[in-house]
């Protein structure tokens, strides 16, 4: 028993680390913000401020608010994600098998709330409440490529407080102080061989949660009413996730630790352009610094992982066409780029990717509208390989996913 404890020891840290990386759209990265923003691929958001949904991108464009508001509105992410032509390797048993999977994806919900509260002319303040990311991922029961599939099943929110300050007639600035929950269960199942000498069906289950806290900067210039840029920075935190780690062995044990994950801090630009009264140009460029992530930690397994991650970009640009008093109609563009390059997972697909989205606000009457979104995400075929010291797995993943999402906003 003792030559499978390296393998369990590779087994365990490696799935800790998948597990975490989904916390927060590591690998997989999908906007949730707003469906107002989810109509135009999130071209321009940091910008536009056509209801209270715009704090979750820059606090600054509080000051194109002259009355309280709220939005709350909900989103779904379904994913579908393959892994094809792919070929599992057992070293203990000698054999090969086919790892082909279809339909590994599932679908999540994330709701969003948002306040904008202006008190004079010059200072607002406002409260969210969004999730950066939630999705699940489930092999079948069966899966040739065992400890390499399992199930994912994960849940992040951010919950901040925002203010801003109109310094001049064109220029405000804005801050806010962001506190980020993560949770997640995951397992790892074991191969038939290891099922047997141990007794288990999970080679490894994880429940972790934990909390981050981090701030955000923005800044909102105005050449006219028609004309204005923004800029917004936010400053990510370390996720310290703290769990139970369910050890497989001929006594099973529980290990409680705490898994240290540095996140990406983000930037971004935004601009927004009536060139018409029926006609609005948007566009977006955000920077996320994935190359911080260099290295997974915990307290007490020590390094888990090093990954060298490298740096990734969203370009976006869509546009508004204002029909009348009450209908808006959208659409947008993102090209979105892959954070992972030397390291690539069965089990967290990533890949370059492209927005196609489309979207519409309906207003009942002056006080308040109805927003729509749709996006669909297509990824490219990512070649993958993975190994340790018991078995081997090759093969190509491939992850789409489709985006609904549907928001009521109301001034006061």
């Amino acid at each position: 028993m003792t030559a499978f404890l390296p393998y369990k020891r590779t087994l365990i840290a490696a799935s800790i680390a998948l597990s975490t990386l989904q916390l927060h759209a590591a690998g997989f990265q999908l906007n949730a913000q707003s469906a107002t923003g989810l109509g135009r691929a999130f071209a321009g958001d940091a910008a536009i401020g056509d209801n209270a949904s715009v704090i979750a991108r820059n606090p600054a464009a509080m000051s194109l608010f002259d009355k309280p508001a709220m939005s709350i509105g909900v989103e779904t992410i379904t994913t579908d994600i393959k892994v094809k032509d792919a070929t599992y390797t057992n070293n203990l048993t000698a054999s090969t098998a086919s790892a082909n999977s279809d339909g590994i994806g599932d679908t999540s919900i994330v709701p969003s709330f948002y306040y904008v509260h202006p008190v004079n002319e010059s200072f607002a303040w406002g409260i969210n409440a969004y999730s950066n990311f939630g999705t699940k991922t489930e092999f079948e029961n069966g899966y040739a490529g065992y400890e390499y599939g399992g199930k994912t099943d994960v849940l992040s929110a951010n919950f901040g407080v925002v203010g801003s300050y109109k310094m001049t007639e064109q220029l405000t600035l804005g801050a806010g102080i962001d506190a980020v929950y993560g949770e997640g269960t995951f397992t790892r199942p074991a191969n038939p061989v290891i099922a047997g000498l141990y007794g288990t069906d999970n080679l490894l289950e994880i429940e972790a949660d934990g909390w981050g806290f981090g701030y955000n900067l923005g800044m909102l210039f105005e050449v006219d009413e028609n004309n204005r840029f923004g800029l917004d920075y936010h400053f990510s935190p370390d996720i310290k996730a703290d769990g139970d780690v369910y050890r497989f062995g001929a006594t099973p044990t529980k290990q409680s630790d705490t898994v240290v994950m540095p996140l990406p801090d983000i930037a971004e630009f935004s601009g927004y352009h009536r060139i018409a009264p029926e006609y609005a140009i948007h566009y977006s460029i955000q920077f996320i610094r994935w190359s911080e992530f260099e290295t997974l930690t915990a307290d007490n397994a020590g390094l888990i992982n090093t990954y060298n991650w490298q740096d990734a970009w969203h370009y976006s640009i869509g546009g508004t066409y204002y029909m009348n008093d009450s209908w808006q109609l959208r659409a947008g563009y993102m090209y979105d780029t892959s954070a992972q390059a030397q390291r690539r997972s069965i089990s967290v697909p990533d890949s370059d990717r492209q927005w196609l989205s489309a979207g519409f606000t309906y207003k009942p009457d002056t006080l308040s509208s109805i927003d729509f979104g749709a996006t669909y995400l297509l990824g490219e075929d990512v070649s993958v390989s993975e190994s340790n010291s018991a078995s081997s797995i090759v093969g190509t993943t491939h992850a789409d996913a489709l985006l609904l999402g549907v928001q009521y906003s109301r001034s006061f």
